[in-house]
């Protein structure tokens, strides 16, 4: 640091301009990768949810969502369990989905979950084919 200023110093009183000023980048330094964390998650009362949110935000983690002891529980707190993780995952564009009646899938936006289509889309898709 007092090196660097030194020099510009001297450069400057020698030839009357100063030097431009570079910065050195370590071109062989790795970017940390990380990983995508499939982590499984108990949904025991409505105050769980934190924990999930929280490793949703950090936008590596798929949740694994067992939600019955809540479902066997409280349906009422369930669902409002349910509604806020959705919301949050609509907001950082992930996806989710329920398997089966008992665990639901939540997504970081990279990453999609494959729905089957129900019987009504696909009677949908075959009016739009035909123009209807």
């Amino acid at each position: 640091m007092v090196v660097g200023k030194l020099r510009r110093g001297i450069s400057k009183f020698l030839t009357g301009h100063e030097e431009p000023e570079y910065i050195e980048l370590d071109i062989e330094e790795e970017v940390e990768k990380k990983k995508v964390l499939v982590k499984p998650f108990i949904l025991r009362n409505f105050d769980d949810i934190d924990a999930i949110l929280n490793s949703l935000r950090e936008g590596y983690t798929i949740a694994v969502i067992d939600i019955k002891p809540l479902r066997d529980r409280d349906l009422i707190e369930l669902k409002r369990a349910v509604a806020k993780i959705k919301k949050t995952a609509d907001a950082l564009e992930g996806d989710i989905a329920g398997f089966g009646e008992n665990i639901i899938i939540v997504t970081p936006s990279f990453a999609e979950i494959s729905k089957p289509k129900t019987k009504e889309k696909k009677e949908e898709e075959k009016r739009e084919e035909i123009g209807l």
